[in-house]
């Protein structure tokens, strides 16, 4: 097959939408498909190139800075997205998100006759924790956001979320499309326990005490990650020796290094700033527990990566979490937004050392029933079905 993907953001970016797109497309590569990923570029010219035998198409864009500065708006139509399309000759369109490139590949699909799904990375608090939006409006936005969404999503040949979680929220829209869970998956070969890691290395090499008990995070720095909950929990574990290691980079990282200062909280945590790709395996087996207080998270690469590497787990009970942490069995749950429950868990982690590997274990359990290779395989059934279904007619 020849399937294109089209998407706001791909690797070397690291938020969840731009993992999957990746190992999703070299997966499907490395599975003998051509694929093609168009997607906005840095700048205001085109540019071709082709990465681990993947043709990545940039379009002109122009950035959102300083609001959102590694967003990048495609100055795309129908008409000028045409002739990159008709080049490669899809037999599938893969949309991985609804913003004005996915709509005007969208238009050409249908104008064309190429069959067309979706996976929905999105969720309304990603956007709306990042603005000034007031609590009193926030619902009404919601429902604007959702809308805008339907425009293009409710019309496409199928839907896949990454979660059951996921899958139900657009259920719950009433979307037209078949909506499938697929999890976005994750690279197994490179998650998993390294017990002959020299971790006080990895430790001293980002700055971290190699004889503290760890609590790290890993992701976007932003206002729905919850990382303000994650220092005020900090606050309230008088006596206990340990450091949290914030991995990332994102709008809301100076505010939480101001909040940081004002709790007295230097030598408690640690912003790393962004970890290659290479680094995040060993700084991982690094850590001793791993801690995710967003509540927005549709399913949580990050987490799963934690998880595979053999980590307890602390997550805000909230949207997809709770699928991934089994209360009691590989970490802890504890109400979103909730500093105290949230430290509550924390200690409870600090006295249960003995539990560490078993819990570990459970996590890794739970991890590999998300490997990419599945996950692509699952795609690849998608495409052959939904190929099969526009050549017989049946919308």
């Amino acid at each position: 097959m020849r399937i294109l993907q089209v998407t706001q953001t791909y690797a070397p970016e690291a938020n969840g939408q731009a993992v999957f797109v990746t190992h999703l497309a070299e997966g499907l590569r490395s599975s003998g498909h051509s694929v093609a990923v168009l997607m906005p570029n840095y700048g205001l010219k085109e540019q071709h190139l082709e990465k681990n035998n993947v043709s990545l198409v940039k379009l002109k864009a122009i950035p959102f800075k300083p609001l959102f500065p590694q967003v990048r708006m495609a100055l795309a139509t129908p008409h000028t997205i045409l002739p990159a399309i008709e080049s490669f000759h899809p037999d599938i369109i893969h949309l991985q998100d609804h913003y004005p490139l996915a709509w005007a590949a969208y238009r050409v699909a249908r104008r064309r006759g190429i069959p067309i799904i979706g996976t929905n990375h999105f969720l309304p608090e990603n956007l709306l924790r990042n603005l000034p939006v007031p609590d009193a409006v926030f619902n009404g936005f919601t429902r604007a956001l959702w809308q805008t969404w339907r425009l293009t999503y409710n019309h496409l040949d199928w839907l896949t979320a990454p979660t059951p979680t996921a899958a139900q929220i657009l259920r719950d829209l009433g979307v037209q499309p078949t909506v499938t869970p697929i999890s976005c998956g994750i690279d197994l070969k490179r998650f998993h326990p390294r017990p002959s890691l020299n971790t006080s290395a990895i430790r001293k090499q980002f700055g971290l005490a190699p004889d503290k008990t760890l609590f790290m995070f890993v992701g976007r720095i932003d206002s729905e990650k919850r990382l303000d909950v994650l220092l005020h929990a900090a606050t309230l574990l008088h006596n206990q020796d340990f450091q949290i290691a914030i991995i990332g980079q994102g709008l809301h990282k100076k505010t939480l290094q101001q909040l940081q200062k004002t709790l007295g909280l230097q030598d408690k945590v640690v912003f790393t700033g962004y970890a290659p790709a290479e680094s995040l395996p060993p700084l991982l087996n690094a850590a001793d527990i791993f801690v995710m207080p967003s509540e927005a998270e549709l399913q949580s690469i990050a987490t799963l990566e934690a998880m595979a590497s053999g980590l307890p787990v602390i997550a805000a009970d909230r949207y997809a979490l709770p699928e991934l942490v089994h209360p009691n069995r590989n970490g802890y749950l504890f109400p979103s937004g909730d500093a105290h429950a949230l430290a509550h868990m924390m200690h409870r982690c600090l006295t249960q050392r003995k539990r560490w590997p078993l819990m570990g274990d459970a996590s890794r359990k739970i991890a590999q029933q998300h490997d990419i290779t599945s996950s692509v395989l699952k795609y690849i059934d998608i495409y052959i079905q939904t190929i099969e279904r526009s050549k017989q007619g049946i919308a």
